[in-house]
């Protein structure tokens, strides 16, 4: 597993374009995510914690309410790698998923 290059973020930026990239602890990423409740953001976390565990990749998190705010980096390369962005394409599509559903 390598550390990708901070001096690449603004080429990942339009693959990955909800989330902030910043060269800070050797690179991370960052988004926001937005629910209806506080059950709906913690039932989110939950779905992605299993994915997680199973990885043995886990995000730092916070939860207010119906705001989940989720920090991805690679603590054994001292920044951002590929196990972040797979982990962030998987977050991206739950989202997606879970508010395509409420919508139907």
């Amino acid at each position: 597993m390598e550390r990708i290059n901070p001096s690449s973020f603004a080429n990942l930026q339009a693959d990955w374009p909800h989330w902030n990239f910043s060269a800070e602890r050797g690179g991370l990423m960052a988004r926001t995510l937005l629910f209806a409740d506080f059950a709906q953001a913690f039932g989110f976390m939950a779905q992605i914690a299993i994915v997680a565990e199973k990885r043995n990749h886990h995000p730092e998190w916070r939860n207010v309410y119906n705001r989940v705010e989720i920090t991805l980096t690679t603590h054994d390369v001292q920044g951002l790698s590929q196990r972040d962005l797979d982990l962030a394409r998987v977050i991206d599509t739950a989202y997606i998923d879970r508010s395509q559903g409420d919508a139907a």
